[in-house]
């Protein structure tokens, strides 16, 4: 089947295209009407269209109606349709109760410390195979960390205004100093490890192994050096978009099998190329001196078979990037990865300490998903913490319903080394409760590590910036977010470019109008910046690093939520349901 999507009609849009959802169990993707849109029809976003201010009729961009024609291959727009837990979907399980904290020994008035307690009732519930593991309302004391390490095991509070876990201690004085694989002082809390800490068990005795022995270890998919798997099957030429791909040995794929698609470099670095658009200036491009970038290659791209027939081999969703045969793409196994947990209805707070000094971070670390795949975060609160919410080496994970709130974070939220597909939805940052410390810093909603296809929907950012670490994340989408941008972009030089290619940034309100990283069609290659205010430079100006023409696209500029749809998530959603 064809992977290019013909013109689709409004109706077609709100309620009659084939669900993109079915391709897990027929194998096919969705393919549309063929009518085109009026070009004077307005999008109302359908049923998810808001009331209030900017959710009647406005204009519809031309760079929409090139994507309903080609939404698995636009090359300013990703299509970041199935991001998400279980691509997406709107509710999580429900699992059955198997355990109370409390018949484990924890103390809901906060008498003494309930980590232990916790603990043993979540290895309980994977013991059992599975389940959900109560907190009732109260405050827990934690004078430890708490591990998710199997899968189908849900943390559940009453509701992050009725259930408090607060944490005592940092994960340095818990696990131990966490320097950086890439030399200096800095310390690798400031962008990994939780408090609450969903991880498979094998993969997180060796993480925190390594740190204890100061190994610096990589936090990948493929363990510590990077050397935890083998080849299933190599696979034959392809294009970015496409949903099936041919495979030399189909023998050990099934359907439902969760896989990694390995991309290697070249020397000539065509596959970083590829990653930032291609053309002339990714090519005048220097890699070689990028350590810290050519170092987050090979690419990894986890993803479950929907289907096999024959030496054909159907994905849960379309290929991020061309395959081809000088990146020697294979499907590969990885570490045993976590599926279907999640942490649901709590607040998790630290002892108010100050900020730390940048890059410094002890680890008062709120929720971290590790090599995570189809896991999710819902009512969650994190309080006072040096870094809120993590992706690391996580993949289809929802982040909804959460809020970063107290003293002030490093990352509010942070999504690196290779995350993809992921949604963080209706979040909120709040303002600082205290004054920043002199030689702290604050970024915001973070990306970097060849990070792709991730989803920031919905937010409320009262403090930060739209983060890239570096490092070259590329086909990400923000959309729908209201912003004040205070914050600033990090990233090492060692790191390589700010972004690669087709990030889009789609209705953007920045209340104080400063530039720095929301208008990005002077930064970013092959991008979008679709439906935003007027905003002006402030003191951290950046220049691209890519030269000549960018083939970035810049529509509705100077509107307030004039563009529609509204949010591109939930456009493309509906675009190929």
């Amino acid at each position: 089947m064809s992977d290019r999507c013909a013109g689709i009609t409004r109706r077609t849009l709100l309620g009659s295209a084939t669900a993109v959802a079915a391709v897990a169990a027929t194998g096919s993707p969705a393919r549309a009407a063929t009518s085109r849109p009026d070009t004077a029809t307005v999008w109302d976003n359908g049923p998810r269209a808001r009331t209030g201010p900017g959710a009647g009729p406005g204009q519809v961009p031309g760079l929409w109606r090139e994507f309903t024609r080609t939404p698995f291959t636009h090359p300013q727009i990703p299509y970041v349709g199935r991001a998400g837990h279980r691509a997406g979907a709107a509710h999580f399980p429900r699992r059955p109760v198997v355990a109370d904290v409390r018949a484990y020994g924890a103390r809901a008035d906060g008498s003494a410390d309930s980590a232990p307690a916790i603990n043993r009732a979540i290895a309980a519930a994977g013991r059992a195979g599975g389940g959900t593991v109560l907190i009732p309302p109260g405050t827990y004391r934690l004078d430890g960390l708490i591990h998710i390490g199997h899968s189908d095991v849900v943390l559940r509070g009453a509701g992050s205004t009725r259930t408090t876990l607060r944490a005592t201690r940092s994960l340095t004085e818990l696990i131990g100093v966490y320097g950086s694989r890439y030399g200096g002082d800095k310390s690798s809390w400031s962008w990994a490890g939780g408090l609450v800490w969903l991880c498979p068990t094998d993969r997180f005795t060796g993480l925190t192994a390594a740190i204890r022995a100061k190994e610096w270890p990589f936090e990948g998919w493929t363990g510590n050096r990077r050397d935890e798997w083998r080849t299933l099957t190599t696979v034959e030429p392809a294009r970015r978009g496409s949903w099936s791909v041919t495979v030399a040995d189909p023998a050990g794929l099934t359907p439902g099998r969760l896989v990694l698609l390995r991309l290697a470099d070249d020397s000539a670095h065509t596959l970083l190329e590829h990653m930032a658009g291609g053309g002339p200036g990714p090519e005048a491009y220097h890699w070689d001196d990028k350590t810290k970038l050519t170092s987050y290659v090979p690419y990894e791209w986890p993803v479950r078979i929907a289907r096999v027939r024959g030496r054909k081999v159907t994905l849960e969703r379309p290929l991020p990037l061309d395959v081809r045969p000088e990146w020697d793409p294979r499907l590969t196994t990885h570490v045993r990865a976590l599926t279907g947990s999640g942490v649901e209805g709590l607040t998790i707070e630290a002892v108010e300490t100050p900020q730390s000094p940048h890059l410094l971070d002890r680890g008062f670390n709120g929720v971290t998903f590790q090599c995570a795949y189809d896991c999710w975060a819902d009512d969650v609160v994190v309080r006072h913490m040096d870094n809120g919410f993590g992706l690391v080496a996580a993949s289809a994970c929802t982040l909804r319903d959460t809020r970063v709130t107290g003293r002030g974070s490093h990352h509010p939220y942070f999504c690196r080394e290779g995350s993809h597909d992921n949604l963080v939805d209706r979040f909120t940052i709040e303002e600082r409760t205290t004054p920043a410390p002199a030689g702290t810093q604050l970024h915001g909603i973070n990306v970097e590590g060849l990070s792709s296809y991730n989803v920031w929907s919905r937010g409320d950012m009262r403090m930060g910036t739209f983060d890239s670490h570096r490092g070259m994340p590329f086909a990400n989408v923000r959309t729908d977010i209201t912003v004040t941008n205070n914050g600033r972009h990090g990233g090492d030089a060692s790191a390589g470019p700010l972004f690669g290619g087709r990030f889009t940034h789609w209705n953007i309100r920045v209340t104080n109008a400063r530039a720095g990283l929301m208008k990005i069609d002077g930064l970013a290659p092959y991008s979008a910046t679709v439906g935003i205010n007027e905003v002006t430079e402030f003191d951290q100006i950046d220049v691209p690093d890519f030269a000549g023409p960018l083939h970035s696209r810049l529509e509705l500029y100077g509107t307030t939520d004039a563009v529609r749809p509204r949010n591109l998530y939930d456009a493309q959603r509906e675009l190929t349901r």
